[in-house]
């Protein structure tokens, strides 16, 4: 496996073709094993992956700290390569509950005088808010990572889950690095406005879910029993007849992967590098076995019989149910 690189954006800083999305490691999957954690972000880091994806809401600053921990305890050369992007932003109770954004300028600096503290660092590379607040103007929240920048605290802006008027808003107010947004073979709605909009802007994306939460990576089994803390046990597409007819695609997937002698899974990843030089996936990997398995990604090679065959395996819009639940979908500006 060779780790290639990408860049974001036209003003953004180079990093690994694939990145590591930690917040598995700490909510909303079910436990998880803080041991191994630790040993798959090491992996990740030796095996040349450069960004790590976090948020400051996840596990209420758990996963902040776990970053941190994992890289002072990395080897110094690993650690000065490692880019960390930080959401923050989401509101949340004692009880895990979530009550809404905030994306005020002073609530936009007070979050990243937090997650600087817990993460153990002196800048964070990529800052972006997790959910537009719908009650603040994305300029003026846009505008106060700008003067973080100004300040040193932060190297580049990021966005998350914003259409496509949202970006070209937040694009005229300051120079913005990417946009994360879910995409992945059975997630492809930025095809038609969003992708469109950050290409013209000289923005790149970075795709989270492009194992769609597991649905698509070849371990889901139907008869699988999800924990209470587990988010995917409330999402529409893990459900009833919904996660049946999307395990049914998974298997016209496999039969694919099984022609190429790869796994599902690196199907799933490769199809999403295949997409543009401008798009880095996300991989969610909570052991190092996954991630081991995610960059062998790097490895296949898909011609154009192959993407033909996957289009018709795993047509646009084949999957049945909403990404989230009704009550997180109101959230998202990008689906609107």
């Amino acid at each position: 496996m060779t780790m290639r690189t990408r860049t974001l954006g036209t003003t953004g800083p180079q990093v690994s073709a694939l990145g590591l999305g930690c917040m598995g490691m700490s909510a909303l999957y079910g436990d998880a094993d803080r041991a191994e954690s630790l040993a798959t972000v090491h992996a990740a880091l030796e095996a040349g992956v450069t960004l790590l994806d976090t948020g400051d809401f996840y596990g209420m600053g758990h996963n902040e700290m776990l970053i941190g921990e994992a890289l002072r305890s990395a080897p110094a050369a690993r650690r000065e390569q490692a880019l960390v992007s930080v959401k923050f932003g989401a509101l949340r109770g004692p009880d895990g509950g979530w009550s809404g954004y905030d994306g005020r300028p002073a609530a936009v600096k007070n979050f990243a005088a937090y997650s600087l503290q817990r993460l153990g660092v002196d800048h964070i590379d990529v800052y972006r808010i997790a959910r537009l607040d719908p009650d603040v103007p994305i300029e003026e929240t846009v505008g106060a990572i700008a003067e973080l920048i100004e300040q040193g605290y932060v190297r580049h802006v990021g966005l998350s889950e914003v259409g496509a008027e949202t970006i070209r808003r937040a694009a005229a107010t300051a120079p913005i690095a990417d946009l994360q947004i879910e995409y992945s073979l059975i997630s492809r709605g930025i095809e038609e406005s969003i992708l469109p909009a950050t290409r013209e802007l000289g923005i790149s994306v970075t795709a989270y879910g492009v194992l769609a939460r597991g649905l698509i990576s070849g371990h889901f089994s139907r008869d699988r029993q999800l924990a209470a803390n587990d988010f995917r046990a409330y999402s529409p597409r893990f459900q009833g007849d919904n996660l049946q007819h999307n395990l049914n695609l998974v298997d016209a997937l496999r039969k694919i992967a099984e022609q190429k002698g790869v796994t599902v899974a690196q199907i799933a990843v490769a199809w999403v590098l295949t997409r543009g030089e401008d798009i880095v996936p996300l991989v969610g990997a909570r052991t190092r076995e996954r991630l081991s398995e995610s960059l062998g990604a790097l490895d296949v090679t898909l011609d154009e019989s192959d993407l033909t065959a996957i289009e018709q395996a795993v047509p646009a819009d084949a999957a049945a149910g909403d990404r989230y639940p009704a009550s997180a979908m109101a959230h998202l500006d990008s689906e609107r």
